[in-house]
């Protein structure tokens, strides 16, 4: 049976590639590392509606951002109060857009391994060895330096049809799924409907919105945290993987919450 499973990404608005990683979208970079107001908004908001289930969550965490003290003790006062149902997945050292520049597997080799352990110094026992790709741009050379670097799970493919330049000049997302599986990395590609996203910014662009809220709605019930890793890591286990911002709750007051049906989180 298909479960869901539940991701978050940790992004604040330095790392957007408005601001951060892109060689043509990122115009101007925000120099300091202070949580934005919305991102400060948006953990308490987390907590709160954490606090009112018991399914697992995985955080991919920007190394950078454990730079910020605020930030950092906020994940470990997180992990301490719910040590079974936190981990934390690697979404970078920082929030690099690799596929939209030329391959450079030397600097991604070292930019993964370093913050996989700076990630892991921080949080532990609680760290799992997956990846996100900073913004979904993920091209076939990197799977390979993935599985050279340790990782076991990748969550990057979003294959839809506003993506598809994130796979990189001249490729494909059919591409990046041969490269995964060549490097016998476990994928979690992003769910989507009629070939549109649904997940992350999808989730406030209207009309996408509509779609994805609709398709959310529908989601399968949430794997159970004693489950989460052996279901994830094992490919042979049907998941449907979904993602949104921390970001996300500092909106409405920092009221805001994911779609998801109170019927299938775990209680």
């Amino acid at each position: 049976m298909t479960k869901t499973w539940l991701t978050v990404d940790c992004d604040d608005f330095r790392h957007i590639p408005k601001y951060q990683g892109h060689p043509t979208r990122s115009k101007k970079q925000i120099d300091s590392n202070q949580l934005s107001e919305q991102f400060a908004a948006g953990i308490v908001g987390f907590e709160k509606w954490f606090d009112s289930h018991n399914s697992p969550i995985t955080l991919f965490v920007i190394a950078d951002s454990l730079q910020n003290e605020e930030f950092r003790n906020w994940l470990l006062k997180l992990i301490s109060s719910y040590p079974k149902r936190i981990t934390v997945g690697c979404h970078g050292l920082t929030h690099r857009s690799w596929s939209a520049w030329p391959e450079d597997v030397d600097g991604f080799q070292t930019a993964i391994t370093q913050a996989c352990e700076q990630i892991k110094s921080v949080v532990g026992e609680s760290f799992r060895p997956w990846f996100r790709a900073p913004a979904g741009y993920m091209a076939p050379w990197m799977a390979d330096v993935l599985y050279q670097s340790g990782i076991i799970l990748d969550s990057s493919i979003n294959d839809t049809l506003l993506t598809k330049s994130k796979a990189g000049k001249g490729n494909s997302w059919a591409k990046v799924r041969q490269s995964v599986r060549e490097a016998s990395l476990v994928e979690r590609e992003w769910a989507t409907k009629w070939g549109l996203p649904i997940n992350g910014p999808a989730l406030s662009i209207f009309p996408l919105s509509l779609i994805a809220k609709q398709a959310w709605k529908n989601l399968p019930p949430v794997v159970k945290t004693d489950d989460l890793i052996s279901s994830v890591e094992d490919s042979n286990v049907p998941i449907k993987t979904v993602y949104w911002h921390l970001l996300d709750h500092g909106k409405s007051s920092g009221k805001w919450q994911p779609p998801i049906p109170q019927s299938i989180l775990n209680h």
